[in-house]
């Protein structure tokens, strides 16, 4: 019996990358540590309700689990984004002066510090280091990088 199945060779696709179209940017790493960042804020500005208003008590409790829960969550995200840009973009004409493997790996650490705390410090320093990635990722593209609306996305 004839089998049109058995003509068929799989070929084994390449891709550089999870994304073959190329299309990188590092604004959704930002975005996440702005999340981490913010959060942070709201944690730190929280008061903690008085202990004889159990509805107030449990009005804290629910925002503090909140705001932690979406802190690590974007920290995470902000984790993932960098790791697929610092291992599948190719990372050509690379600035000089701007060390890849250090500024990544310095990066993914600062993430996974902002989930283990709430640190405001971290959290601004995470933000700035996806800004120095940003900067070189752009300069690779002969690109000047600014992000003009960072205010006003982070909001007050």
């Amino acid at each position: 019996m004839f089998n049109p199945i058995s003509w068929i060779k799989p070929v084994i696709a390449q891709a550089h990358c999870d994304i073959p179209c190329g299309i990188y940017d590092p604004v959704s790493a930002k975005i996440a540590a702005q999340t981490v960042q913010k959060m942070v804020l709201r944690i730190q500005a929280l008061e903690p309700a008085d202990s004889s208003d159990a509805a107030a008590r449990q009005d804290y409790v629910n925002k503090i689990a909140r705001y932690v829960t979406v802190k690590d969550e974007h920290a995470e995200v902000c984790k993932r984004e960098l790791a697929i840009l610092w291992a599948d973009y190719g990372w050509p004409n690379t600035p000089a002066g701007f060390d890849v493997h250090a500024t990544f790996n310095a990066a993914l650490k600062l993430a996974g510090q902002c989930k283990q705390n709430v640190d405001m410090a971290k959290a601004e320093e995470l933000v700035a280091t996806c800004d120095a990635v940003a900067t070189a990722f752009w300069a690779t593209k002969g690109e000047t990088y600014s992000d003009p609306h960072a205010a006003a996305r982070y909001g007050s």
